[in-house]
C-alpha cells in the first residue's frame, strides 16, 4: 500500500520557492501560489470515464494498427505491403535481432501493456476493488506506469513511415492504407491519454480504499 504523510502534502513553488500545502481541488480549477501567483497544480481534464473511453477506443484501434498493413510499394509491376510486426520480425531474421526487439517492444509490446495498465487502474477504481489482490495489483502498476511509458515510442514510427514514403517516392509508388491510418490514430490515442493521465491523482485514490 502507498502510503502519504504529510510531507507528500507540501509542494514548493517553482518560481518562489514557497511550501503550500495541497488541497483537493474542484473540477477544472487550478491551484495559484499566494506570493507570486504562479500556478502550482490543477486537477486532470480527464475524468475516470473519460480515460475508460480513450482505453476501449485505443484497444479497439490497437488491432487494425497491427494486423494492417501501414505501406503498400508498387515497384516495377509488383506490390508489397508489410506491417509493423511483420517488419521486425524481418528485421530480426536478416541477424539484427536488436533492432527487431526493439521494434516489437517499443510499438507492439510496450503500447498494448501501457494501455491494459491504465485500463486495469481504471477499472479498479471505478468498481472500488477494495480486496487486497486488487490493491496490490493496482500499486504495482501505479509503481512501473513510468517505465512502460519510457518504452512507448510510438512517434518514432509514425515519423518513420513518412520518411520512408518520401524517400521510396522517386522510384516507386508508395500507398498509405488503412493500417498507417490506425497506427497514428493509436498514436494519437495514447498521446492524448498519456496526457491526461496524472500518476499524482491515481496515487491518491489508495488512500480513498
Amino acid at each position: 500500500m502507498h502510503e502519504i504523510d504529510d510531507h507528500d502534502s507540501i509542494i514548493l513553488c517553482r518560481s518562489c520557492d514557497l511550501a503550500v500545502r495541497k488541497r483537493a481541488l474542484p473540477s477544472s480549477a487550478r491551484a495559484i501560489c499566494p506570493r507570486c501567483d504562479t500556478a502550482l497544480y490543477d486537477t486532470p481534464y480527464c475524468s475516470i470515464n473519460g480515460m475508460l473511453a480513450l482505453c476501449v477506443a485505443a484497444l479497439i484501434i490497437f488491432v487494425p494498427a497491427n494486423l494492417l498493413p501501414v505501406l503498400e510499394i508498387h515497384f516495377l509491376g509488383s506490390i508489397r505491403t508489410t506491417t509493423v510486426t511483420e517488419a521486425a520480425i524481418a528485421v530480426w531474421a536478416q541477424g539484427y535481432w536488436v533492432v527487431g526487439l526493439a521494434v516489437l517492444v517499443a510499438a507492439v509490446i510496450a503500447p498494448a501493456l501501457l494501455i491494459l495498465s491504465i485500463l486495469t487502474q481504471v477499472i479498479i477504481v471505478k468498481l472500488s476493488l477494495n480486496a487486497t489482490f486488487w490493491q496490490r495489483i493496482y500499486t504495482t502498476l501505479l509503481k512501473n506506469h513510468g517505465l512502460i511509458t519510457q518504452m512507448t515510442m510510438l512517434e518514432i514510427y509514425v515519423i518513420s513511415f513518412l520518411v520512408s514514403a518520401f524517400q521510396l517516392s522517386d522510384f516507386s509508388d508508395v500507398y498509405f492504407g488503412m493500417g498507417t491510418f490506425s497506427f497514428t490514430m493509436l498514436f494519437a490515442i495514447i498521446l492524448f491519454l498519456q496526457r491526461e493521465y496524472n500518476l499524482e491523482h491515481m496515487w491518491s485514490y489508495v488512500d480513498e480504499h
